[in-house]
């Protein structure tokens, strides 16, 4: 089926793929994809995908990923795509957004309920959008009622980085003709995370240097199948570790490779009813403190983060055993390091879930404090995990045979068993599946890509920290941080103490006793 208009519940696993069949234009290793359900630098992680969709139809999981739309039909959605009003609310999405994380182990970050982030915000704050507004409530009640898979590119490519959007016109989208029926775009935005397997893309901006001219003055949600949408691949993971391995040798790159792109558009003809936001400079460079998606993307991003460092501390923990460390002082204290950053990242999820703020009428929002410390340590955790992790698994991660196909190969089978067994009841089959996944996650090119992703997910690194000062500057906690250091100051000066229950030291003090009386 193509993507509907009309339906008015969650897809299934089978519908979500046959949504993809709908000739769109994907490029990869200069080919036209036909589809990317069953090519093979895409299949499996659409089938990772589908399971996500296929567990809103399980009975045994109902009760955690579904809760009653708010859109008047009647029925169920996930959680997260409901803007929230209580803390209870945002209970259930986390609790939602957790266990759809664990369907794919914590290792794509662009699931469903990610762009629900921003797809919520759109019922909440709707009049944000005006004169769209309308545009606004209609998407908001699609894509909760049939949970649908938008993604973002909101980042300009990295051409130009010194030169105003405006002077890069050959690259950075922009409108190049109003219609009465919408209007025409084209451009380029990076990077596009898994785009190749949603539904449409929400077209904004997000930088530096602010917008200047009404032309780049864009916000949209554009689907995948519009004529003149071409998404460039970057090479294919998952395709890689089908040609060269197999799921025994790569089980997290063969099926979560979430494919980044550049999405370029080409005279792209949007309608009126997908456009957001235009020629409004204000709105269109104040669309991240104000729309209300950075504390939700925020509370997505450190939720899936959590079940990550759990799946990840988890392998940690086979590897040690099956080395033979796991006894070792030192070893047990960085394993408890490890443990730490998830716990730290789990209570901001708590701080996140359980105090939201008062946002727009009677909705709420987790607090963006704690969600820009979210946005700060994070890259900072990521690396450190990987370091601790190749210091204490050190040359086992490298220490592997070749591919699966080795253990079935009787002439080298018995060196297998004797030199590459381990500790602690592990055979060398064991060992080696407990290797490769942790090579897979840390080492491999899609290792090394999600530490590049966690370094950069949420931001620049510099932006980050300065939304982190001018969000305390603008909810009042710089006046009460000042407050507090100008107030104990303010109980002393030269003479000494200046309140009345401390005793100034003339007494006792020889620097005092000198002074001239």
């Amino acid at each position: 089926m193509a993507l509907s208009k009309t339906m008015n519940r969650p897809m299934t696993g089978e519908e979500y793929l046959d949504s993809l069949r709908d000739g769109r234009e994907i490029w990869i290793y200069g080919e036209r994809v036909k589809d990317v359900t069953i090519h093979p630098a895409f299949r499996n992680s659409a089938r990772m995908i589908a399971r996500m969709y296929d567990a809103l139809h399980d009975p045994n999981q109902q009760d955690v990923l579904l809760t009653d739309t708010d859109t008047g039909n009647g029925g169920k959605t996930h959680p997260f795509f409901k803007a929230p009003k209580s803390a209870q609310d945002l209970i259930a999405s986390r609790d939602a957004i957790k266990a759809w994380q664990r369907i794919a182990y914590g290792w794509m970050g662009r699931s469903p309920d990610y762009k629900a982030s921003f797809i919520a915000t759109l019922g909440a704050n709707s009049e944000f959008y005006k004169p769209f507004h309308e545009n606004a409530m209609r998407w908001y009640q699609r894509a909760q009622e049939q949970v649908l898979f938008l993604n973002h590119a909101i980042v300009n490519p990295p051409v130009d980085r010194n030169k105003p959007p405006h002077e890069v016109s050959d690259v950075f989208m922009h409108v190049t003709k109003e219609t009465d029926g919408g209007i025409f775009v084209s451009g380029a935005k990076v990077v596009a995370t898994g785009s190749a397997l949603t539904h449409a893309n929400f077209m904004a901006h997000y930088g530096p240097l602010p917008i200047q001219k009404e032309e780049f003055a864009l916000i949209l949600i554009i689907p995948m199948d519009a004529p003149g949408v071409k998404l460039i691949c970057r090479p294919s993971y998952e395709y890689n570790a089908a040609v060269m391995g197999s799921p025994f040798d790569y089980p997290l790159s063969s099926r979560l490779d979430e494919n980044d792109a550049v999405l370029v558009f080409d005279n792209v003809f949007v309608p009126w009813e997908n456009v957001l936001v235009y020629r409004d400079l204000d709105k269109v460079n104040n669309f991240f403190p104000l729309s209300g998606f950075i504390p939700r993307f925020t509370f997505h991003g450190c939720n899936r983060f959590v079940v990550k460092l759990e799946f990840i501390a988890g392998l940690l923990i086979k590897a040690l055993e099956s080395t033979g460390s796991k006894d070792f002082r030192g070893v047990q204290s960085r394993l408890g390091e490890v443990i730490a950053w998830r716990n730290l990242f789990n209570a901001i999820s708590e701080a996140m879930t359980h105090a939201p703020v008062p946002w727009v009428g009677e909705y709420v929002n987790p607090d963006v404090r704690h969600g820009l410390a979210y946005r700060v340590f994070a890259p900072l955790a990521y690396p450190r995990i990987k370091e601790i992790i190749e210091t204490d698994v050190a040359s086992a991660l490298i220490y592997m045979n070749s591919n699966a196909v080795d253990f079935k190969t009787p002439e080298i089978r018995p060196y297998l068993d004797k030199y590459l067994r381990g500790s602690n009841g592990y055979d060398a089959e064991a060992k080696m599946k407990v290797m490769k996944a942790l090579w897979d996650a840390v080492g491999s090119e899609f290792g090394g890509r999600h530490e590049l992703y966690e370094r950069n997910y949420a931001g620049n690194y510099e932006n980050i920290r300065i939304e982190t000062l001018f969000t305390a500057q603008a909810m009042g906690d710089i006046d009460s941080f000042v407050g507090i250091a100008e107030s104990m100051m303010g109980e002393y000066d030269l003479d000494g103490w200046k309140v009345d229950d401390l005793i100034s030291p003339e007494d006792v003090n020889i620097h005092f006793q000198k002074r001239p009386k």
